[in-house]
């Protein structure tokens, strides 16, 4: 499983905006090849700072897959409109499990 982790900075004053682009954009997910879960976590002490987390069953099925769909557009054409900088995308994986899931 791989663990795509977006950091997303956007206008504080446009959060419930944003908040409503991205529920929009969950059945988009749910959708996407490959797409196990993501949820959206605001970071509590950066004002405007979201962590959008996507779980993915390969690398491929996000870079490739899902970034060359239309519901790659489609979310971009959600949320983009809110982004005040590019969002920082990296991937990860599980190397030891440790406890609690």
């Amino acid at each position: 499983m791989i663990r795509e982790v977006a950091q997303l900075t956007i206008d504080p004053a446009k959060e419930a905006d944003f908040l409503a682009a991205v529920e929009k954009a969950v059945p988009i997910f749910q959708a996407a090849e490959g797409c196990k879960a993501m949820r959206l976590e605001k970071v509590i002490e950066t004002p405007g700072m979201y962590r959008l987390i996507v779980l993915w069953e390969t690398l491929e099925a996000h870079t490739v897959t899902f970034r060359e769909s239309q519901g790659f557009q489609d979310w971009r054409a959600l949320a983009g409109p809110f982004f005040a900088e590019t969002p920082s995308v990296d991937h990860s994986e599980a190397v030891v499990e440790g406890f609690g899931g």
